[in-house]
């Protein structure tokens, strides 16, 4: 059931690295083809519903966030931000440690408690689920807020990797606009 559009692009224009990595940074991390970014948010919005707010990290799930939201009727976009700032004042923020797959680093991760509180239903949109470390941080800063989650949209999701069994087990429910099944000899292969 996922989206044919974001598979035909990712098959003509994605590079896969080291049978590990998938490049897409012509259309979806660096660049971004704004008419496949509406579609993608459209996708993960429907699957919804009683969205309050979308939590992303910055900065590649921010794009994808807004469009999400645009179809959710407009709900705000709170990114959690990956450095320290001095207009943050640290005694008011959630924080958490996330590490990233293909950085192969932790960052810590803020945010400001002004933007999520008990009253909030988020809705947590990355750009790829490898591991799941992204989603589970952004979870526990939704769960220092006391807001309700109520799951996840992934634009890409490596199948192969146990990010969706480990959110899963924690009860989230998890939407991807694509499924990489496995690398084959440099080729994308999607699951069905």
């Amino acid at each position: 059931m996922a989206m044919q559009l974001l598979k035909d692009r990712i098959l003509k224009d994605g590079k896969v690295i080291d049978n590990d990595i998938l490049k897409v940074d012509l259309f979806v991390n660096h660049q971004i083809d704004t008419k496949l970014l509406d579609e993608v948010g459209e996708y993960l919005a429907r699957h919804f519903e009683g969205v309050t707010k979308i939590l992303t990290i910055e900065t590649s799930g921010i794009a994808f966030a807004c469009a999400t939201a645009y179809h959710t009727n407009y709900a705000p976009v709170v990114f959690a931000k990956k450095s320290s700032s001095r207009i943050l004042d640290s005694k008011n923020l959630y924080q958490t440690d996330v590490t990233s797959y293909t950085k192969g680093i932790v960052s810590k991760v803020s945010v400001d408690k002004r933007f999520l509180s008990k009253e909030d239903r988020v809705l947590i949109v990355d750009d790829f689920l490898a591991t799941g470390s992204a989603v589970l941080g952004l979870m526990d800063l939704c769960n220092q807020a006391g807001a309700t989650i109520v799951g996840a949209g992934i634009v890409i999701e490596k199948g192969f990797q146990p990010g969706r069994k480990i959110l899963e087990a924690e009860g989230l429910k998890v939407v991807s606009a694509a499924i990489v099944d496995r690398f084959e000899n440099g080729k994308v292969i999607f699951k069905d």
